[in-house]
């Protein structure tokens, strides 16, 4: 491929409390040092990232919606959207992009109503329990697997 895979990094509800909420599950890094981080993780792995940080379910249906053409994958980190939004699983399902679902604490071991997720099927991996390192991971997922496509 010519040029470096586009990959959209959307953060869904309360990411923005990142460095203020629950360190023990969360990390302490703020949202804006974790998008730091991706960063220099994509760049590593010559990848172009653009992020997408919303508290509205809606701004984040409206932007899955226009992915398709705009970018070649997809990181996405819903919150709380993760176990109950049906709109924005079928926003998912109509980008049809790959798709790596992440989580920084490890929402298998939570409450049980954290491990349901309504994308997870959609997505080629779902990562959680690594914190920002898990970034890293779900871009080598989808950096393997544009790889493949574009063979």
């Amino acid at each position: 491929m010519a040029g470096a895979y586009r990959i959209e990094v959307m953060h869904g509800v309360n990411l923005n409390m990142l460095g203020r909420r629950d360190p023990e599950h969360y990390g302490t890094l703020t949202l804006i040092q974790l998008e730091q981080h991706i960063s220099e993780y994509a760049s590593e792995l010559d990848l172009e990232v653009r992020f997408l940080q919303t508290n509205a379910e809606g701004e984040f249906v409206e932007h899955l919606q226009g992915l398709p053409g705009l970018a070649d994958g997809l990181i996405l980190n819903p919150g709380a959207w993760t176990h109950y939004s049906w709109a924005i699983r079928d926003a998912l399902e109509i980008a049809a992009l790959p798709a790596v679902e992440v989580h920084l604490s490890d929402v298998k071991e939570r409450e049980q109503w954290r491990r349901v997720s309504v994308v997870e099927e959609l997505c080629v991996s779902s990562i959680c329990g690594k914190g920002a390192e898990g970034y890293r991971e779900a871009l080598q997922v989808l950096r393997a697997e544009l790889d493949k496509a574009s063979s």
